[in-house]
């Protein structure tokens, strides 16, 4: 279910003041973040952040086309390794 939109987006706050920071010394340095759930605003349009996956951080280039997304959706919790192909030759003799 969506957000309401009078609360407007969902977005943590120490978010926020990360982004802030990072424009003001204007090193393009990556900004890590655990917040996957956090709403990404046009203010961030240009940064890179490190999204957590359970596993390590991964880098996200923030482009005009994410606005409005979620960090969490750039970021895979899962990685498919594909099927074993073991599987292709046990259908094969079927």
């Amino acid at each position: 279910m969506a957000r309401s939109v009078w609360k407007g987006p969902f977005v943590d706050g120490y978010l926020l003041k990360k982004a802030e920071k990072s424009r003001g010394t204007g090193r393009n340095e990556i900004i890590k973040i655990w917040s996957r759930r956090s709403t990404i605003l046009p203010q961030f349009v240009g940064l890179t952040f490190g999204v957590y996956n359970g596993h390590k951080f991964l880098p996200v280039l923030v482009t005009e086309n994410m606005v409005g997304h979620k960090f969490g959706e750039f970021s895979p919790t899962r990685v498919f390794h594909g099927h074993s192909a073991g599987d292709k030759t046990a259908k094969r003799d079927e």
